[in-house]
């Protein structure tokens, strides 16, 4: 269903691709979202997992950089990990005001085991698409991220 907005074509042609856009994020989502959702992890949770594993230690800023989380929400998920003795938090050596998250033993086997699930789920909601429909929607996708 697209808007019902009355519009200009331009203005209602660019409300029904971000209607889209957005119900199809949105649905691919919750759909893999449920699957974190009974392993006892966020999204948000699984990306600091996921972005540790890959990237070593970070600051908790730049864990929020990189996820586009506010500081005030990725503190909250980082102390909900820690309680889970999924990640620690250190004070830097040299600027002892920042705090750098590592994984833990247990966050690192958590990652490690749901990570290719994860994947695997991913690859086969995708497979709708073709490989030339994927790398446009991943050319356009950059091309939409870089412009804001």
């Amino acid at each position: 269903m697209g808007t019902h907005y009355k519009g200009s074509k331009k203005e209602v042609r660019s409300l029904n691709t971000y209607i889209k856009l957005i119900r199809a994020a949105d649905s691919l989502s919750s759909k893999l979202n449920l699957h974190l959702s009974k392993k006892r992890l966020t999204e948000s949770q699984f990306n600091v997992l996921d972005a540790l594993y890959h990237l070593g230690p970070l600051t908790q800023k730049q864990l929020g950089k990189k996820l586009l989380k506010s500081g005030g929400n990725i503190t909250m998920v980082i102390d909900n990990l820690e309680k889970r003795n999924l990640v620690k938090r250190e004070r830097g050596k040299t600027d002892r005001r920042l705090f750098i998250v590592n994984l833990t033993l247990n966050g690192k086997a958590i990652i490690k085991n749901i990570l290719p699930e994860q994947v695997s789920r991913i690859k086969d909601e995708l497979n709708i698409l073709s490989k030339g429909e994927q790398n446009e929607l991943q050319r356009i996708c950059k091309k939409l991220g870089v412009s804001v």
